[in-house]
């Protein structure tokens, strides 16, 4: 079966294992999805994540959750531009999320980045989701 918004999946998988305490939850492996993985790991929202691959199957990524005196650390995350609505936003619209508190993930044309690094570089970009 085809995914339209396989971005809104793997933001519904991470969701819906913090809801249920999970510890770790998987999700197929793509480019898009290792980059904002990449960014949530660098900025605190998850312990990490790795690439496992068995054989005769697709590649999955396993990811393990982030909790603070048993709370998610990720409190919210949220999809902003979807498969039917593409957000875009100039370096100088990026949004603030929580007064700062919180990220938007941006595809720039520099790869995937934080708002922070993407205002940084002076650069703008689709917003993907935002998360706090």
């Amino acid at each position: 079966m085809s995914m339209s918004d396989p971005l809104g999946d793997l933001l519904t998988r991470i969701r819906n294992a913090q809801m249920r305490g999970k510890s770790k939850v998987t999700a197929p492996a793509s480019k898009l999805r290792g980059w904002v993985l990449d960014v949530l790991a660098d900025e605190g929202f998850i312990r990490g994540y790795t690439r496992v691959e068995k054989a005769g199957q697709f590649p999955e990524f396993e990811i393990e959750l982030k909790y603070f005196e048993g709370a998610p650390v990720i409190s919210h995350i949220k999809r902003v531009s979807t498969p039917g609505r593409r957000v875009y936003k100039g370096v100088k619209d990026l949004p603030s999320v929580q007064n700062g508190l919180g990220i938007s993930i941006v595809s720039t044309p520099k790869g995937v980045m934080s708002d922070a690094k993407a205002r940084e570089a002076n650069i703008g970009g689709e917003v993907l989701c935002q998360v706090f």
